[in-house]
């Protein structure tokens, strides 16, 4: 079975932070004077501007644990996986979000701050967008016919606004946070995001879960659920006011006088360079088709688990039992991507998903007609932790080989741009992935008066849940013909095979002996601090050479 998280929100990690953190990092002091800074200056000096980042990446994770996880769970009984796919577009600002980030590090207003000139107004806008959504969204779910198009409209501006805020507030963690502590920003992150995309996943689909809140809340069953998708909306929508009132009149932003400012076109043609080099043209290869193989997986086995018949809550479970484990994954991981060759580990962990692929569709089709029995969620709970443990062995050895290859004297740019094209790759292969399994499935509503042979049988079609309770009402059977979902599978883990044996692995072991000067920029002039950064390093080299 894939992982709920969509590619790009992967632990927690961000590539926007790594940009920041780097050229945060070049200013440093690592002798023993920072040492000494840490007794001058604990954490607890800093505990309060901590609290305030772990705020704002919580307020962040709230809006994209909706998009990512529980709106298209929640969706998936009335839409198609064809109008999934096209809801699912709402994600892609998160992966995009470089092709905007030098703007929003280059122009701000100074009497307001260079990050809470973006802050502020991005925080207000979202928590009224909040507000009216939530006072709107029943009577848009309540209606037979949902309007998809503005549904995936209203989460991709909501995800825009929230990717936008994550850029600013990556490059406010460093100037917030003394030398010694910036360490903590990405600690920050990580329970911020997380926590927040937990309570819109996990907590959310639990609460608003009538079988959830019957069986462990109430005494006298009832219907729905005790927590709405409109009240939990509001609620998150004058927390996000809160905040931006507490920004605007009690925290102020001090100026960050060693900070660079780079020019935006200045950052934009050391992107376009860094991606004209040969072997980045070969690694953006295998970032842009690697993630193929297991797609279907990812995509499509919860929402196919879901239609068998495991409960929406049973899912956030598994979600919550598999996140500690990531955490403990990680930390081996690390070692192992630790050595000349930190691919070799995620190559093996290819095969891995690969395999468990092909486990998420023998799930699928063994799902008990009973309902999900005890041992068969663990055998979900197991596949789960598992293919976690492959994705994230790939996860930590891919960051491991781009923080191997970077240029460090451009570090952030070009961490942050591997990063965005490695979650590129597996974003836009999900739309296609999502419409292909609706375009090969096969099915027809079946009964007594309605024969499948009869003008009627064949052109009734049951693919959501209000077509599949029509055939119901009428004394019919909804009869699959053909499942897309095993088509689209299969298709996937075979073309991810075949990429893996005949294009990635080969190129995976020329790119291990490349050496790392040749990812470096050349020594071509600009305008630019980098440029002249570059120059400088390339006459240390060229001396201790000799």
């Amino acid at each position: 079975m894939g992982k709920i998280a969509p590619e790009g929100f992967e632990d927690g990690k961000d590539p926007g932070m790594e940009r920041r953190r780097s050229t945060s990092s070049s200013r440093s002091d690592s002798s023993g004077q920072s040492a000494r800074g840490d007794e001058k200056n604990p954490i607890w000096k800093d505990a309060g501007n901590v609290t305030l980042l772990i705020i704002l990446y919580l307020l962040q994770g709230v809006p994209l644990g909706l998009s990512f996880g529980a709106i298209p769970f929640l969706l998936k009984s009335k839409l198609s996986y064809g109008d999934i796919a096209l809801f699912s577009l709402s994600s892609y600002p998160y992966s995009l979000k470089l092709l905007w980030s030098p703007i929003v590090d280059s122009i701000y207003f100074k009497s307001i701050g260079r990050r809470k000139s973006w802050i502020v107004p991005i925080q207000a806008i979202t928590g009224v967008a909040l507000v009216i959504l939530g006072a709107r969204i029943e009577g848009v779910l309540a209606q037979d016919k949902l309007p998809v198009m503005t549904l995936a409209i209203a989460f991709t501006a909501l995800v825009f606004l929230c990717a936008t805020q994550d850029i600013a507030v990556d490059g406010w963690a460093l100037t917030l946070l003394r030398d010694e502590n910036k360490h903590f920003a990405s600690t920050a992150q990580t329970i911020g995001l997380n926590t927040g995309y937990f309570l819109s996943f996990t907590v959310f689909l639990a609460l608003n879960s009538s079988e959830f809140c019957n069986k462990y809340l109430r005494s006298t069953p009832q219907e729905l659920g005790v927590l709405a998708l409109g009240s939990y909306l509001k609620f998150w929508g004058v927390m996000f006011l809160l905040c931006n009132a507490w920004l605007i009149f009690v925290k102020s932003e001090k100026p960050d006088q060693t900070e660079t400012i780079e020019d935006i076109k200045t950052v934009y043609h050391t992107i376009w360079k860094v991606c004209r080099m040969p072997h980045m043209k070969k690694l953006i290869g295998v970032l842009m088709v690697a993630k193929i193989g297991f797609i279907a997986n990812e995509a499509v086995t919860p929402l196919k688990l879901l239609d068998k018949g495991l409960k929406k809550e049973d899912m956030a479970l598994s979600v919550l039992i598999d996140f500690p484990f990531q955490i403990l994954f990680g930390y081996y991981a690390a070692k192992w991507s630790s050595g000349k060759e930190p691919l070799r580990p995620w190559l093996y962990a290819f095969y891995g998903r690969l395999l468990f692929a092909l486990l998420g569709m023998l799930l699928v089709n063994y799902f008990p007609e009973d309902g999900a029995t005890g041992g068969y969620f663990f055998l979900v709970m197991a596949a789960t932790v598992l293919n976690s443990f492959m994705s994230t062995v790939q996860f930590v050895g891919m960051g491991s080989f781009f923080t191997k290859i970077s240029d460090p004297l451009i570090g952030g740019t070009y961490m942050t741009l591997l990063n965005t094209l490695s979650n590129l790759g597996g974003t836009w292969p999900r739309f296609f992935v999502l419409e292909a399994v609706d375009h090969f499935t096969v099915s027809h509503c079946e009964s007594a008066t309605h024969p499948k042979d009869t003008a009627w049988g064949l052109l009734v079609a049951c693919s959501t849940d209000a077509e599949k309770a029509a055939c119901k009402d009428i004394g019919g059977k909804c009869i699959i013909d053909t499942d897309g979902y095993y088509v689209v599978g299969a298709a996937c883990v075979v073309v991810g095979l075949a990429t893996l044996l005949l294009f990635v692995r080969p190129l995976v072991a020329r790119l291990h002996g490349v050496p790392d000067l040749a990812w470096r920029l050349g020594k071509e002039k600009t305008d630019s601090p980098s440029a002249s950064r570059i120059d400088e390093r390339e006459k240390l080299l060229s001396n201790e050479d000799r």
